[in-house]
């Protein structure tokens, strides 16, 4: 099943190392998930069309965190945290959420906030200029207040700036829903049901309104443009519906404590979003037979879901039934082979599993997979790792060094290409890898020279261990 994968930030995004379901649970870090990441994305790729953005340019991340918000950053990058998908009671508001954060970059917003956080510090230094003015000229404590209220002024005019930002967005979700056709009544009842946040104090208003600011007014101008648009009454389909229910239990199965999911779904319903929800539970407080139980259910509801098959094997193997971990993961991966993140899984349990055919299958797996994610540092790790059990150490420094490449260590990057570039055949395959890798992280004299302080710094100091 799907585990929970943090992203290490270091050079890129997108760049993923292996995290606990534990550790997923409490940390605030991005998460990976193939049901959950597809939903949103079926979510968010018409959208981009519609703003005439190009889908496999813009990327889409999960953030663990159960708090409700949404951001983009500057490189086409959208946000979503765990929290809005929960809190969502229908998939329209996520679709509302999600067009007007594509809203934000269709506007090219992030640029311009920079320019206007650069018009603010402008504001701020002319500000304490005339504080200083009146200070020098016999009105000390004037001058004194004047300087002290300067970044007020400053803060003042980035938030005139940002509310201008955020009424452009909701004009341009409601666009952009209209021309697919949808509506946005989701993104009307998203906020007028959390409008209530906005009477609260500022330390307890969720972090999506202190980064989107909220009005009245604003709610009242999008309420009159949606109602406006001729796909006003168009509502999700059952299947959306369904769908929605199923990610969201799965996410409260995997990051709310199982008192909690317990609670929500108890052992009366019976209906599919409730077995996932309790599954994860079970599994989580390590018992595996009802876990298993839950998911037998699961499989006999839908015999053809890869998920459940997923979550099948990942008890299996965190629990350390490798050998039996392996076939249900096969049989996910069987059922969606364009899901690098399942061929990982199982890569993951063949290479732990040993002996010399599972790990030829395990680097099938991954060759496929590292192409579509080239960044999945957990896959180059379990790719060395399946190099180095065959004793083809070359191979594996080669696979380490894609690893460092990815998270952004050229200094490491470089060292196992060097190593991996002197042991290969010359003319393969991987010693031409190895070459780009040496040149695209050739170091400067100056970096050369850091790297050498970096080491000698990392090297115990015997003369003063004495």
């Amino acid at each position: 099943m799907p585990e929970f994968f943090r992203s290490l930030v270091r050079g890129g995004l997108g760049v993923l190392a292996a995290l606990s379901l534990a550790a997923a649970a409490q940390a605030q870090g991005l998460v990976r998930d193939t049901e959950i990441e597809r939903v949103m994305q079926a979510y968010t790729d018409p959208l981009l069309e519609a703003a005439e953005l190009d889908p496999d340019a813009v990327d889409l991340y999960l953030v663990g965190d159960m708090e409700f918000n949404a951001f983009v950053t500057q490189g086409q990058n959208i946000f979503l945290n765990t929290g809005l998908i929960v809190r969502a009671e229908y998939p329209g508001e996520i679709k509302g959420v999600i067009a007007h954060e594509v809203g934000h970059i269709q506007l090219a917003h992030l640029a311009r906030l920079q320019d206007a956080a650069r018009g603010g510090m402008a504001t701020m230094f002319a500000t304490m200029g005339i504080g200083i003015i009146a200070a020098i000229a016999g009105a000390p404590d004037a001058g004194a207040a004047i300087m002290a209220s300067a970044p007020q002024f400053a803060g003042l005019d980035l938030a005139r700036y940002t509310r201008g930002q955020e009424a452009a967005a909701d004009q341009a979700a409601v666009r952009l829903l209209t021309g697919t056709g949808q509506s946005g009544q989701g993104l009307v009842s998203t906020f007028e049901r959390l409008a209530y946040q906005e009477r609260l104090s500022f330390a307890r208003r969720w972090e999506y309104f202190r980064s989107h600011p909220l009005s009245a007014d604003r709610v009242a101008a999008l309420r009159r443009n949606v109602e406006a648009s001729p796909y006003f009454e168009v509502e999700d389909t059952p299947e959306e519906i369904a769908e929605l229910a199923r990610i969201q239990a799965k996410i409260i199965g995997f990051m709310a404590p199982p008192s909690q999911t317990f609670e929500r779904y108890p052992e009366s319903d019976t209906s599919i979003p409730a077995r996932y929800a309790r599954s994860v539970a079970y599994f989580k407080e390590g018992q595996l037979a009802d876990a298993e139980r839950e998911i037998a259910a699961l499989l006999e509801a839908e015999p053809e879901n890869p998920y459940f098959f997923e979550l099948l094997g990942q008890v299996r193997f965190e629990s350390g039934s490798i050998a039996d971990s392996i076939a249900p993961t096969r049989r996910a991966v069987e059922l969606m082979p364009d899901a690098p993140l399942l061929q990982i899984y199982l890569a993951r349990s063949l290479v732990a599993e040993g002996g010399d055919e599972n790990t030829q299958e395990a680097l099938r797996h991954l060759n496929q997979a590292l192409v579509r994610e080239p960044s999945n540092t957990f896959g180059w790790f379990q790719k060395a790792m399946a190099h180095q059990a065959l004793g083809q150490t070359a191979m594996a420094e080669l696979a380490t060094a894609e690893r460092y490449f990815a998270i952004g260590d050229e200094r490491q990057a470089h060292l196992f290409a060097r190593r991996a570039h002197d042991g290969l055949e010359r003319g393969s395959e991987g010693w031409i890898r190895s070459a780009e890798l040496l040149a695209v992280t050739q170091p400067s004299e100056r970096e050369v020279r850091e790297w050498n302080r970096v080491e000698r710094q990392r090297r115990p100091n015997f003369l003063t261990q004495r």
